[in-house]
């Protein structure tokens, strides 16, 4: 039988999109046969905007290149300053940003995947999600007193030490994060509904992933076996066990699992931390930068290489 092809926008306003991008789809019926990417929409500037910034000054616009995940994005930029100017940063100080940056990897893809479901259809996985999300970002609120963005990893360390009882509240989160990724599991790996709209769907070859320039947990679902924190080592990811979750598929299905698998090995590295952290300083403040001029634009280059 033969069908007319349509033409449809998707984005920029969007609930899919959230004013990101837009997607020129031209349909075959439930069909996509071609799709124009249109991106730009969230440009703000950020590296001019840190010209006449200072070099703490400018973190605070670090949390908001990505509001779901700002701690790497704290982590990344602070880094790059730290291997510029020669700074030290102390072990306690170097085991806290693993912790608070691996806490934001299951907080993150907690959104994702709470975010797929309710695409497809299916509400109970956001609700789900986002409550455990709460949890975390109580965690961080009464670490440093913020939710989303945090102005936390500074040059030398982090801005203030663990707070009294931070470590067993976390304990608690992992304990309670054990039983609640089983629930997912049983709720959503084996859904009909959710396998047939995801499951050889939206294919991308590891040739494909790389040409295109794919990074992270995307990449490693079409069979790239490649995590930063393994074949690049930092921090202190070369002294702790944990394994780069990969899956061969490249379908919509892979993308998902792979985070599932994630937030299972980052909630190993945060059982590590909470048992091994040392005791110490959490910044050192025997340093000093002079006034930068340009500084962003030196040393956001180091980015790519922290957020893969």
């Amino acid at each position: 039988m033969e069908t007319e092809t349509f033409l449809l926008n998707v984005g920029p306003v969007h609930p899919a999109t959230h004013g990101v991008l837009r997607f020129k789809l031209r349909m075959d019926g439930e069909t996509i046969r071609d799709c124009q990417i249109v991106v730009g929409y969230l440009h703000r500037g950020t590296e001019k905007l840190g010209e006449m910034k200072t070099y703490l000054q400018f973190i605070p616009y670090t949390d908001r290149l990505d509001y779901i995940a700002a701690m790497p994005n704290n982590y990344a930029y602070v880094r790059a300053v730290e291997e510029l100017a020669g700074i030290e940063v102390p072990q306690r100080a170097e085991y806290i940003r693993v912790l608070v940056m691996e806490l934001n990897r299951i907080i993150n893809h907690l959104v994702m995947m709470g975010s797929l479901l309710l695409d497809l259809g299916g509400s109970t996985m956001i609700m789900y999600g986002f409550r455990e999300r709460e949890n975390a970002l109580q965690l961080y609120e009464s670490l440093c007193g913020a939710r989303m963005t945090f102005n936390y990893i500074r040059p030398g360390g982090v801005r203030e030490d663990l707070p009294d009882g931070f470590i067993p509240k976390l304990n608690e989160f992992i304990k309670d994060m054990e039983k609640r990724i089983v629930d997912y599991e049983e709720l959503v790996n084996g859904n009909e509904i959710f396998l047939m709209r995801v499951k050889n769907i939206g294919v991308i070859s590891a040739e494909e992933a790389i040409n295109c320039g794919m990074t992270g947990p995307s990449m490693r679902g079409s069979g790239v076996d490649y995590d930063i924190r393994k074949e690049e080592p930092y921090s202190i990811y070369p002294d702790l066990d944990f394994k780069a979750c990969m899956r061969r598929e490249g379908d919509s299905l892979a993308r998902y699992l792979v985070r599932l698998d994630e937030i299972r090995e980052s909630m190993h590295i945060l059982r590590q931390i909470a048992d091994t952290i040392p005791e110490g300083k959490a910044v050192n403040q025997k340093y000093g930068i002079a006034p930068n001029t340009g500084a962003p634009t030196a040393v956001t280059s180091y980015f790519p290489r922290i957020f893969t």
